[in-house]
């Protein structure tokens, strides 16, 4: 299953703009993106969207100049030798971002599921046909904001609800209190303050989280602060959750598994370098009796490739949807299936949804 042709396409969403506030300090008012599309010799063709930071124009000449040459002539079923192969090559000269290996091996990932009839969580060996969902917010002007969408997604049935806050100790205090004081003691809430404290802060606001019921405390400091993370998950009994953005993939992760950095882990297969990465990181976690909670791509084409892989593993509790969904759910012809506080997995042979390819095409930027 040679890969004789390979299109990376920069794409701008058309229908997405964000206030400022909503994303913290980024400056992003609309969404880009890539879409990778492979074909090979004997006919079969996958695609995959791709994050694109803030310039789809610049990871997408990333993605053509480091990625495709790699790729073109090899043989897509040997995902793991690329894998290997891809990471040394890398270490040599192209030192990429994060997010530009993800969607190569899910296209070979995808073209696999393909050849094999089955829709991707079932080709990788399928635990379950429904996740159950919990919603993540972006950042919300006051503290009764979170503590409405927090309702709302409650009475959606579904499973949890996430805060974003905006890392300011006073507001962020108000709003876990308010968003617990709405939804009751039993539903479950997450602190996702997205690295915002210090030691110290991390560790008065986590006691707060502890009377306050929540369920975990995400990214209370960087992930690379090893040393205080791992201080601030011996001080706490609320979970630490981290190694979102740490670099190294399952590499680095292992390192936070073994020394106890964290209590929960993290993986996708957007920024951790596809499904391999994300296959591996969940298995290594389950070797320490850990979660590896998977955690939002951001679009929807990405998070369905996500969704695959929280059916084919235990140790994943939910999948992640971010609000307003409207900002991210473009480019599936179908949107993803949710029912009674679970997302679905389509049947189809490999993503299981086709892409919206009349979208895209009003989206593209360039084609390289």
């Amino acid at each position: 299953m040679r890969i004789s042709e390979i299109e990376v396409r920069a794409c701008r969403s058309s229908t997405s703009e964000f206030a400022a506030s909503e994303m913290r300090f980024a400056t992003i008012k609309e969404v880009e993106f890539l879409v990778i599309s492979m074909r090979t010799d004997d006919g079969l063709e996958a695609s995959s969207f791709g994050f694109a930071a803030t310039s789809a124009r610049a990871a997408g000449r990333i993605a053509a100049d480091a990625l495709k040459p790699f790729f073109l002539g090899k043989d897509a079923l040997y995902r793991e030798r690329h894998w290997h192969d891809y990471r040394m090559a890398d270490r040599w000269w192209n030192h990429v971002p994060i997010y530009s290996y993800g969607p190569f091996d899910i296209c070979c990932w995808l073209l696999g599921a393909q050849a094999a009839g089955q829709p991707l969580y079932r080709y990788l060996g399928a635990y379950r046909d429904r996740v159950p969902i919990y919603a993540s917010s972006l950042v919300l002007e006051s503290p009764e904001d979170y503590a409405r969408q927090a309702l709302e997604v409650k009475e959606r049935g579904w499973a949890a609800y996430k805060l974003h806050p905006p890392g300011e100790d006073a507001f962020d205090l108000e709003a876990y209190r308010l968003t617990r004081e709405a939804v009751g003691p039993d539903f479950k809430l997450m602190a996702d303050p997205v690295a915002s404290h210090n030691h110290q802060s991390a560790l008065r606001m986590g006691r707060e989280l502890e009377k306050l019921g929540y369920y975990w405390f995400e990214e209370p400091l960087y992930d690379v602060d090893l040393a205080g993370l791992r201080k601030l998950t011996d001080a706490l009994d609320i979970p630490i959750c981290g190694t979102e953005v740490i670099h190294g993939s399952h590499y680095s992760t292992a390192e936070c598994i073994a020394s106890r950095c964290v209590d929960l882990v993290r993986s996708d297969v957007s920024w951790k370098g596809g499904v391999t990465a994300v296959m591996k990181t969940a298995h290594l976690a389950e070797a320490f009796g850990m979660q590896c909670e998977i955690h939002t791509a951001i679009l929807h084409p990405l998070e369905l490739v996500n969704l695959h892989c929280c059916a084919a593993v235990k140790n994943c509790e939910f999948f992640e949807i971010l609000l307003p969904t409207e900002y991210f759910d473009f480019g599936l012809k179908e949107p993803i299936e949710i029912e009674d506080g679970h997302a679905l997995l389509p049947q189809a042979p490999g993503l299981g949804i086709e892409l919206d390819w009349d979208y895209i095409e009003n989206c593209t930027l360039e084609v390289l």
